[in-house]
This record gives structure tokens, C-alpha cells and sequence, in this order.
């Protein structure tokens, strides 16, 4: 039997998929059994071999029973990730981490979580992501270079925490 790493999560993050996994579970499911109960009433009036909106239903209901049971795998395994260690001076799973690109003056701050969290658009960049397998264990001051589709890109870290 092969184990199955943890996947990793912070608290918010925990709370955040248990609240989404109660409410699939309840109000989803209840959404698309009125909706598969509506179409197949309306299917039942028609002359039509087939029914897009039973078809539409289905598939709605099968996206949200794959959902249900990604978010079940991930609250089977999961490791929350400690992310008020104290002072360090490399980065972890779980800091906050302010970059700049080299040949930009802007900085970017995101926060390094876990995969099943990670949301780029909100800042959360996964641990397992280019930029994020880079940013692992590096220190203030130090560039990180991470292998992009248009090339090569350097960051330097300007802060932790």
C-alpha cells in the first residue's frame, strides 16, 4: 500500500473547504435534485429523443458528486501547516513572501500554501508551483529563478512574514 502524502493546509484554508464540502453536500445536492426532478418532468411533455436540459442536469450532478469527493480525499489526509513559527530567516510552507522580478520595480506579496488551497488570482500560490518549489527555503535578499513558458525569470525575495 502506497501512503499518500498530507495534503497541506492552513487553518483558514480548512475551515474554508469544510464549509464548502457541508454546504455540496447539502444545499448543492439539493439544488441539482430539484433541478434533475424539474428536467425530467419537462422531458416527460416532450416529443424530443433527448432532453438538454436532463442532459445539463446530470452532467451539473456529476461535477458536484467529483467536487464532494475531492474535498472528502482532501479532509481525509490533510496536515495543517504551522504558519506562526516565530521569527526564520528562509522561507516555509505557510509565510507570507514579498518578491520583486528582476527588471521591475513593483513588488508582489503571496502567501505559500498548499496545493488545495492555492487561489494565484487572491495571492495563494502553491508550495508544488514553479514560482513556489523556488521560493522554498530561500532568504531575504536572495534571487530565485523560475523556468517559465517565455523563459527564465528571476525573483528576489524582499521579505518573509
Amino acid at each position: 500500500m502506497t501512503l499518500m502524502k498530507p495534503h497541506l493546509l492552513t487553518q483558514e484554508g480548512l475551515n474554508k473547504l469544510t464549509a464548502e464540502l457541508d454546504n455540496l453536500r447539502t444545499e448543492g445536492r439539493e439544488k441539482v435534485a430539484d433541478r434533475l426532478h424539474r428536467a425530467f418532468q419537462d422531458g416527460q411533455d416532450d416529443d424530443f429523443v433527448e432532453n438538454a436540459e436532463l442532459e445539463a442536469a446530470r452532467n451539473e450532478q456529476a461535477f458536484l458528486e467529483g467536487r464532494i469527493q475531492e474535498l472528502e480525499d482532501i479532509l481525509k489526509n490533510y496536515q495543517i501547516i504551522d504558519d506562526k513559527g516565530g521569527p526564520h530567516d528562509a522561507v516555509r510552507v505557510g509565510d507570507w513572501v514579498t518578491v520583486s522580478e528582476e527588471g521591475f520595480d513593483d513588488e508582489e506579496r503571496y502567501h505559500l500554501v498548499g496545493a488545495a488551497e492555492a487561489d494565484p488570482a487572491a495571492g495563494r500560490i502553491s508550495n508544488e508551483s514553479p514560482l513556489g518549489v523556488a521560493l522554498l527555503g530561500a532568504k531575504v535578499g536572495q534571487m530565485v529563478r523560475v523556468n517559465a513558458p517565455n523563459g527564465v525569470l528571476e525573483f528576489r525575495v524582499v521579505k518573509i512574514g
